[in-house]
């Protein structure tokens, strides 16, 4: 495992220097963005559901994944930094946002299964996958399972197991998130009544997943990024550093300043973090 270099996280830190008396950053919750104008967008039919996607740009295949209870809508400060040079592909979970769902459970391996049936369904081989919380519990998922579909993995707030996560009902942007998120599925999803019973799915989840072992990470040959921010407030710090240091090669970048929700939080830092990672010359030194 790597750290990431000094100089950028130095930059990173100015980035989120602040007037004296401002409130912090990561007690923040921003307005969720708007995804910008979609060169195509559409629902994909896979494994019983109807998926809702958007694709940007153009180049090599960039999927965002985004966090549970959350919606594409999301990634809208992240899309068009990156379809400037990339193929860029956001898409809501089963149950999320506009795409349907069954009565089965959700759970992560059914959520990667979407995730390559969509990758089918837009003939996209490999892609680069970034995800935020579930997004990427399951590029996590994909990269143990389905190594041969990524070209690699930024893997932003996720756990490794249960026990990674904090009690987020002490936080209180944790709890304006849910709230908010409940108006957006009414708004979205093609059931807008159901959220009570999607929240109740979610939190089961959330209870009872992901159980990567210390075996499966050890063995991810996916180039890999671990990132958090340093206050989280769902994460427990000591579960990062350890998939940090079980995934060989790979590199943890802690963005200071920020919380779960950090590319709403500064977008700027965490855009350059994207580019960076993303970069042709990181991808070599990163496969070296």
């Amino acid at each position: 495992m790597r750290r990431f270099p000094i100089v950028l996280l130095m930059v990173a830190a100015l980035a989120v220097a602040r007037p004296a008396g401002a409130q912090p950053l990561w007690l923040r919750l921003p307005p969720t963005p708007v995804l910008p104008k979609a060169e195509t967008s559409g629902t994909a039919p896979v494994n019983g559901i109807r998926l809702w996607y958007a694709e940007f740009g153009h180049g090599a295949p960039v999927i965002l994944v985004h966090g549970g209870l959350a919606n594409s809508e999301y990634w809208g400060l992240q899309v068009a930094v990156l379809a400037a040079h990339y193929h860029v592909i956001v898409l809501d979970s089963r149950g999320h946002g506009r795409s349907t769902r069954t009565d089965a459970p959700i759970g992560y391996d059914l959520m990667s299964s979407d995730v390559l049936a969509l990758m089918d369904y837009l003939h996209i081989r490999k892609a680069a996958l970034i995800g935020w919380s579930d997004g990427a519990i399951i590029g996590l998922d994909i990269a143990i399972h389905h190594p041969d579909r990524l070209t690699r993995l930024f893997a932003f707030a996720a756990n490794s197991n249960p026990s990674g996560v904090k009690d987020v009902s002490k936080s209180p942007v944790f709890t304006a998130y849910i709230q908010r998120a409940a108006k957006e599925y009414a708004q979205l999803s093609p059931t807008p009544t159901q959220f009570k019973a999607s929240l109740a799915d979610i939190d089961h989840m959330w209870a009872t997943e992901p159980h990567f072992t210390d075996d499966q990470l050890s063995h991810i040959k996916v180039p890999t990024w671990i990132v958090d921010g340093d206050h989280d407030e769902a994460i427990k710090r000591e579960n990062t550093d350890r998939m940090a240091a079980l995934i060989p090669g790979s590199c943890e970048l802690i963005l200071p300043g920020v919380s779960h929700f950090a590319f709403l939080q500064d977008p700027v830092m965490f855009n350059e973090s994207l580019l960076h990672f993303l970069s042709a010359e990181n991808a070599l030194g990163m496969l070296r």
